[in-house]
């Protein structure tokens, strides 16, 4: 259940995937209230304009993500309550392992015309689900779906279909937060005040050069990888990262983007960053938690990995605002239930993902000692537990934070597919190495970029 911030995405490589099914919804069909999603074949009634109606009523199946082995004890009395308040309902409860291929299996249910009836999935999943007409359009099938959820993250929380419109086909479920995270100890000895962080993307650049400068390798800002910062760096900066019909690349484009590359180019060459991470796949919460990083991972979830590890560095953390240029407050790596529009149930399997997201239930889990998520529903949100924080250690301190900003903060973060981010990250790297310039790198990148796009469309 460690969470992070998303820096990218499966989402186009899904898209990818799904285009050779045969995509979009019809209406019905000659042969008596036949329809099509996704190209399954489906009940009229859950493709097209008007409210989905009818009885509550026999089985459906259920998915969650990795959820089953510690979290029974949460889900299967919420299952009973359903069942209870719906005489006549049966709910199936399955887990898949969120493992690796996790993506090709919901994408291969999908296409076979067996996605669950209700299934928890990513924004990555959900972008090329929806696209391809396998969730219910709940515009159209539950017109008030969105009252529950605070304005912010149901208003961002919006895909595109078959025909480009943005539609709502997933209900918000829970999601991380995003803080900056830091090393108290480590930033006093660099000449920082831990009282005043960073409050944009290039402040926090000048003070790891700083950070460089007092270390002399003995401790660093932050792992070199690009990876890691890509996109979201850009999108906080402004930098305009798609196109608006997410058709083509445009990061080159902005000046920003360049400066950010020559800033990262200085950085490495300056030694703020250990010179074997610009290819690595280190994980930055180990090598914080060994105190050789003055800052840690956005993710208030991790803290609590740091205190179980390395108490000696979480009594040293300090937590603050992240560096907030122009994206805003976001939400980290949010997850959604949908329901699926190829469902033969589809009235019972939407009440169910409403009984699971409505804020009674989001908040009992938020609670729960064994887990560190953050409910959408407003109501769940203005509960004590969010309101009335209490503790001045570092995890109650990002919690304070998040809570702060959670009515107000979107899932407004770019998805980029594993194949786009490698692309972009090549040629960041090389520009950081000093073989490229700023402005050849991101050209080159995002040449690579849009080739992937083209291929996915």
């Amino acid at each position: 259940m460690r969470a992070r911030r998303l820096t990218g995405s499966m989402a186009c490589l899904v898209v990818l995937t799904l285009t050779a099914a045969g995509c979009g919804l019809s209406g019905g069909s000659d042969d008596g209230g036949e329809a099509t999603a996704g190209g399954c074949k489906v009940d009229k009634a859950n493709v097209g304009s008007g409210k989905l109606t009818g009885d509550v009523k026999g089985k459906i199946t259920f998915q969650t993500t990795n959820l089953k082995k510690d979290f029974g004890d949460y889900f299967n009395p919420v299952i009973k309550a359903f069942e209870k308040e719906h005489p006549g309902t049966s709910v199936k409860w399955i887990d898949d392992p969120g493992d690796a291929t996790f993506t090709q299996r919901l994408v291969a249910d999908a296409q076979g015309c067996t996605l669950p009836d209700v299934v928890n999935i990513n924004v990555n999943t959900a972008i090329a689900l929806t696209k391809n007409g396998y969730l219910l359009n709940l515009d159209d099938k539950a017109p008030d779906a969105g009252k529950p959820f605070s304005p912010a993250m149901w208003d961002s929380s919006s895909y595109a279909d078959a025909d480009g419109k943005k539609v709502h086909s997933v209900l918000p479920w829970y999601s991380g937060g995003i803080v900056q995270t830091f090393n108290t100890e480590l930033m006093k000895k660099a000449g920082l005040d831990p009282a005043e962080p960073a409050t944009t993307m290039f402040d926090l650049f000048a003070d790891a050069e700083k950070i460089a400068k007092a270390s002399d390798g003995d401790y660093y800002a932050f792992l070199a990888n690009p990876s890691l910062r890509i996109p979201a760096d850009w999108q906080q900066m402004g930098v305009k990262v798609l196109s608006a019909d997410g058709k083509s690349f445009t990061f080159a484009d902005d000046p920003k983007t360049a400066q950010w590359v020559d800033w990262m180019k200085r950085l490495y060459k300056a030694g703020a960053m250990p010179r074997d991470s610009l290819s690595s796949n280190q994980d930055p919460s180990t090598v914080y938690g060994q105190g050789k990083l003055v800052y840690g991972q956005t993710n208030p979830n991790y803290l609590r990995f740091i205190e179980e590890n390395n108490p000696t560095v979480y009594k040293k953390t300090g937590v603050a605002r992240y560096p907030l240029d122009d994206l805003g407050h976001t939400v980290g790596a949010p997850q959604y239930i949908g329901t699926a529009s190829t469902s033969k149930n589809a009235v019972t399997a939407l009440a169910f993902a409403q009984f699971l997201t409505n804020a009674k239930n989001q908040l009992e889990w938020a609670k729960d000692p064994n887990v560190v998520i953050f409910p959408s529903t407003t109501e769940s949100l203005n509960d004590p537990f969010f309101q009335s924080v209490k503790g001045d250690d570092p995890f109650a301190e990002a919690r304070k934070i998040v809570a702060g900003d959670r009515k107000t903060a979107t899932a407004d973060e770019i998805a980029l597919t594993p194949g786009e981010l490698n692309a972009i990250t090549a040629q960041v790297q090389l520009a950081m190495q000093g073989k490229k310039s700023a402005q050849d790198a991101l050209d080159e990148a995002q040449s690579k970029a849009n080739e992937l796009i083209k291929q996915a469309s």
